[in-house]
């Protein structure tokens, strides 16, 4: 890739010393690329992880009686690749894993399960069903519950180890409580600014003006807004793989796509008719991964967002689902999977 080799010899010479984020580990970046077709055998959960009968005020009383600061769950799949990489990546290493188990316990659900779970509010509903009323998109999904059970911070996919580190650090110290996440991210770790041109092109990617208006006239397809920043492995990653597979572009040529830098003030019209900057409408957004990929219909109404590490087989459900129209039928993404229908195109 292009920028890869420069970011490499920067991070060698030091040159983000300064900003933990640019400093992470060479291990990490290579977090962010695996195949994630579903795996052929189930993985194990850590061993710490609590044994709960899924009440979760009771197991929020618990975590905050025995000092932690509060209450994760977590909903997974047994075939997940992106749920093992949370435990056989982010959770091999001791200063996570520790950090984890001194601040937090830690519920584990799966998104298929029928077991009972009893909510905050005394609500029960099976495994799957609390997943969808979550709106546990995408798994490994992370709920973070503070010692109010009130929820801090939610993660919907996988991280690499450096960003997971500052998802807990954010909420075990108290910062969701007077700042976004992207704030936190922002102030903590100042991003360098690039020029436009530092992105990566695509040849479906739509040129600027960005009036992308369709509260008025409706689109003839659907729109998939990509918000990337400069110096970004992961959106070097997306790029060098998912998005040089021909079943991927295939997919996006149905589609409207634009390219944004995240951080840019650009100016831009959103679905919704708004008139704004990239980086004001990120902020709206409550973006803090890049690459995001967000995903509206005709009318401009969001599908669905990808705001975490994506690989080909999560790419291509998404688009599957997007180009099926299944969101206008009414159904969610998880259980559209059940039972995928073919795209309305065919």
């Amino acid at each position: 890739m292009r920028k890869f080799n420069v970011i490499l010899a920067l991070l060698a010479c030091g040159v983000f010393a300064a900003a933990p984020l640019h400093a992470a580990a060479e291990d990490d970046f290579a977090t962010l690329s695996f195949d994630d077709a579903p795996l052929e055998e189930a993985f194990e959960h850590p061993e710490w992880f609590k044994l709960s009968f899924l009440n979760l005020r009771d197991d929020l009383q618990e975590a905050v009686q025995g000092g932690k600061r509060g209450l994760i769950v977590y909903f997974g799949q047994k075939h997940c690749p992106y749920c093992k990489m949370l435990m056989t990546v982010n959770f091999a290493k001791s200063d996570i894993a520790t950090y984890t188990r001194t601040h937090f316990d830690f519920i584990a659900t799966d998104i298929w399960g029928d077991r009972t779970v009893t909510d905050f509010s005394g609500a029960t509903f099976t495994e799957k069903e609390f997943a969808e009323q979550q709106q546990a998109t995408f798994t490994p999904t992370l709920l973070f519950f503070d010692a109010d059970g009130r929820e801090a911070l939610r993660l919907r996919g996988y991280y690499p180890p450096y960003r997971f580190r500052a998802a807990l650090e954010y909420v075990a110290d108290g910062h969701y409580q007077k700042e976004t996440f992207r704030e936190y991210l922002e102030r903590a770790e100042p991003l360098p600014r690039f020029e436009p041109d530092d992105l990566n092109e695509q040849p479906f990617f739509i040129p600027p003006p960005y009036v992308l208006d369709r509260s008025r006239i409706a689109g003839q397809r659907p729109l998939a807004v990509f918000f990337e920043q400069g110096d970004c492995h992961a959106c070097d990653v997306l790029h060098s793989g998912p998005l040089q597979s021909e079943v991927i572009t295939g997919q996006l040529a149905m589609l409207d796509a634009v390219q944004l830098d995240m951080w840019s003030d650009i100016k831009v019209v959103t679905p919704a008719g708004e008139r704004t900057t990239a980086r004001r409408w990120a902020d709206a957004l409550g973006l803090f991964y890049a690459p995001t990929l967000i995903f509206f219909d005709q009318r401009g109404q969001e599908i669905i967002r990808v705001d975490s590490v994506v690989n080909f087989y999560r790419l291509r459900s998404v688009l599957d689902y997007v180009l099926s129209g299944a969101h206008q039928r009414g159904q969610s993404f998880q259980r559209w999977r059940q039972n995928p229908m073919p795209r309305t195109d065919q």
